[in-house]
């Protein structure tokens, strides 16, 4: 065990070089980037800025710009080094778990994903708690009363959740519950007057607030879990050790509980450390958009389009690297759920 753990902490050396040399060379090919942004802003052309002039007319006075000054904004963005020499530097500050500055905020990326961190966070603990809570219970309950009723209308149920996108799903509950209703917030994640709030009042504004948001992503994250638990406990079921244990006149419910219940969640268990990592760095940026939630997926998705290579590259890295070691931690858990698998 101690051999595979290290074999796969060196295989994600050249995993993590590949990523983010894949993603280097695509940026230089990427055209827009902050260079070209701020000499466009210099010369007018940004809309809504200087450049804009009433009656139409648009303002010439700053269209040329000289080349030093042109160089000078390359300096500023580090452009002035070669490619390759701009890529080992970074690789260098990655090594020594420094992300950079961000060309457009006046601060780091560490601190960039520390302030949004948190919005991800409720919605994605909210979003993966309950799905679990709801999905494993029914997909058991689903595979006991196989071919039922109950089974065929909760199958059509979940099937029509899954299939109903979670952004069309959040339009409709803000303009019925938000708009319409007005029982819920129509965005943000708690009140502006939150700071002046009980303790208790918080925890009410803020569950008044997420309540949307999270009801939007979970529609759509627990059918696939909910059949997955289904389809296992039906293998384990048909299996001969449960033959056996019903013929020695053991309980339905022991059966189930005691015999199945373990070996059916295996699949179930392995995923979940990556479920649950997930829920952290996995936000929704069209939920987030939607109900105005300032999260990682919305710095995400500014970061790709105003071309902020320090942020782009990044929380690539970081969210790379937590992947990767989830990904063995979701391996090792095979062993701790089933002892008789062997990675050698």
């Amino acid at each position: 065990m101690p051999a595979y753990i290290l074999k796969r902490l060196l295989l994600m050396i050249p995993t993590l070089f590949g990523i983010l040399l894949l993603t280097f060379v695509v940026i230089q090919f990427v055209p827009g980037g902050p260079v070209e942004q701020m000499v466009a802003q210099l010369q007018g052309r940004d809309t809504g800025g200087e450049g804009s002039a009433a009656g139409g007319a648009g303002y010439r006075g700053r269209q040329g710009v000289d080349a030093k000054r042109i160089e000078e904004i390359r300096t500023l963005y580090g452009f002035d080094k070669p490619a390759h020499e701009r890529f080992w530097q970074m690789l260098g500050q990655y090594a020594r778990f420094d992300l950079g500055k961000s060309f457009y905020y006046p601060k780091s990326v560490w601190e960039l994903v520390k302030e949004k961190l948190p919005v991800s966070i409720s919605l994605g603990l909210w979003t993966f708690f309950l799905s679990y809570l709801i999905s494993v219970p029914l997909g058991i309950a689903k595979a006991v009363r196989a071919g039922t009723r109950f089974d065929t209308l909760t199958s059509l149920i979940v099937l029509i959740g899954y299939a109903i996108p979670g952004f069309v799903l959040g339009v409709a509950l803000l303009v019925i519950f938000g708009g319409q209703l007005q029982w819920f917030p129509l965005r943000g994640l708690t009140s502006s007057n939150w700071e002046s709030l009980s303790w208790g009042a918080r925890i009410v504004d803020y569950l008044w607030h997420i309540t949307l948001p999270v009801t939007a992503s979970v529609l759509g994250a627990f059918a696939v879990t909910t059949m997955l638990t289904k389809n296992a406990f039906l293998e384990e079921i048909r299996k001969q050790y449960v033959l056996t244990a019903r013929a020695k006149g053991l309980s339905e419910r022991t059966v189930l509980w005691k015999h199945v219940f373990r070996n059916a969640l295996i699949p179930i268990v392995t995923g979940f450390p990556a479920a649950f990592i997930g829920a952290f760095f996995a936000g929704s940026l069209l939920i987030e958009t939607l109900f105005s939630l300032d999260g990682l997926g919305l710095l995400s998705y500014e970061s790709v389009m105003r071309r902020d290579y320090p942020v782009v590259l990044g929380t690539l890295y970081l969210f790379t690297l937590i992947g990767l070691v989830t990904k063995l931690i979701s391996d090792l858990c095979y062993v701790w759920v089933d002892p008789r698998v062997k990675f050698d």
